[in-house]
C-alpha cells in the first residue's frame, strides 16, 4: 500500500480560490453594511460654537440641523421617525433644514408630512431649498414644507426675537440651479445683528464671508456619502468639492462654516463610513 504524506502544503490553485472566496465574502458583508446597515443609523452631533455678536440674552441657544432628507429615494418612514424622535430628544430652540426635501418627484413628501410637522421648536422652524427641489418643482416643495410648519426662506431673512433680542435668520436660492441673492436676503438686517446663513451648497462660504454673516451652515455633500480609512469622500457632487464635512473656518475672520452629512442618499442607496446626521449646535455668546 502506497502512503500518501500531508506536507501542509497548500496548493497555488486553492490558495488562489481561499482568496477569491474571502475577498467575495468581504465585499458583500460591506455592501450588506453599506446598503442595509449604515443607512440606518443616525449619527447625532453635539458641538458648541462662539459667536462674538450673539446677544447674552440667547446664550445656550440649541439650533438643530437636518439636512438632504431625499424622500423617495430608498428613503423609509422608520429614518425620518428615527430623526423626529431624535429633534424631539433634544428639545431645540431653533430648527433649521438646509435642502434637498425630494430627490425626484414631490409627491414623496406627502408621506412624510406629519413627521416633519410634529418636530417643534419655540422659536422657529426654518428651510431652504437645494438643487434636487429645484430640479423638481421648487415651488410645490416651498409649499409643501410650509405645510409642515417650516418657513423656507428664498433669498430672504426672518427675524427671531427672544427675551428681547432679536437675530437674523437668513436663507439663499441654490447656488447650482438658481441665483443667490445675499443684499436682497440681507435688506432689513442691521448691519450689527447676529445673522446665521443657510445655504446648501457649502463651499458659498468663500462668497458668504465677504458679507456680515455670522456663521453658514450647508449640507449637499453627504459628506460623499462613500469615504474610505485615509483616502476620505470618494466622489463630492459640485458645490462641495472644497468644503465637505465638518467645521471650518473661513477667511481672515474665521467665520464657521458646518457641513452636515444629511440624512438620505442620491445615485446609490449606500452609505459607508459616513452615517446619517442631526446636527445639534449650542450657541454661545461672547469671545
Amino acid at each position: 500500500m502506497k502512503n500518501t504524506i500531508n506536507t501542509g502544503k497548500m496548493s497555488r490553485r486553492a490558495f488562489l480560490k481561499r482568496c477569491g472566496v474571502a475577498i467575495l465574502g468581504a465585499g458583500m458583508l460591506t455592501g450588506g453594511y453599506a446598503w442595509f446597515w449604515e443607512p440606518r443609523q443616525l449619527d447625532v452631533i453635539r458641538l458648541t460654537f462662539r459667536c462674538p455678536r450673539l446677544p447674552a440674552a440667547l446664550d445656550g441657544i440649541t439650533v438643530a440641523q437636518f439636512s438632504d432628507l431625499h424622500l423617495g429615494f430608498h428613503s423609509h418612514e422608520s429614518d425620518i421617525a428615527q430623526l423626529a424622535a431624535a429633534v424631539e430628544n433634544a428639545s431645540p430652540d431653533l430648527i433649521l433644514f438646509t435642502g434637498d426635501a425630494v430627490d425626484s418627484r414631490t409627491d414623496s413628501m406627502n408621506d412624510y408630512l406629519p413627521l416633519l410637522a410634529s418636530m417643534q421648536a419655540k422659536l422657529g422652524k426654518f428651510a431652504i431649498l437645494g438643487n434636487h427641489d429645484y430640479l423638481v418643482d421648487p415651488n410645490r416643495v416651498a409649499a409643501l414644507l410650509e405645510t409642515a410648519g417650516f418657513k423656507t426662506l428664498r433669498n430672504e431673512h426672518s427675524l427671531v426675537r427672544y427675551r428681547e433680542e432679536t437675530i437674523a435668520i437668513v436663507g439663499l436660492e441654490d447656488q447650482i440651479m438658481s441665483r443667490p441673492n445675499p443684499e436682497r436676503a440681507l435688506d432689513g438686517v442691521p448691519r450689527n445683528l447676529f445673522a446665521l446663513l443657510l445655504m446648501h451648497e457649502p463651499d458659498y462660504a468663500d462668497t458668504a464671508v465677504l458679507y456680515p454673516f455670522d456663521m453658514q451652515i450647508s449640507g449637499h455633500s453627504h459628506g460623499g456619502q462613500v469615504r474610505l480609512p485615509l483616502l476620505g469622500a470618494l466622489l463630492t457632487p459640485p458645490g462641495s468639492r472644497r468644503y465637505i464635512m465638518g467645521t471650518y473656518a473661513i477667511g481672515e475672520r474665521s467665520m464657521p462654516l458646518y457641513v452636515n452629512r444629511g440624512i438620505g442618499e442620491t445615485h446609490l442607496p449606500i452609505r459607508l463610513f459616513c452615517k446619517p446626521e442631526l446636527t445639534i449646535f449650542t450657541l454661545k455668546s461672547g469671545h
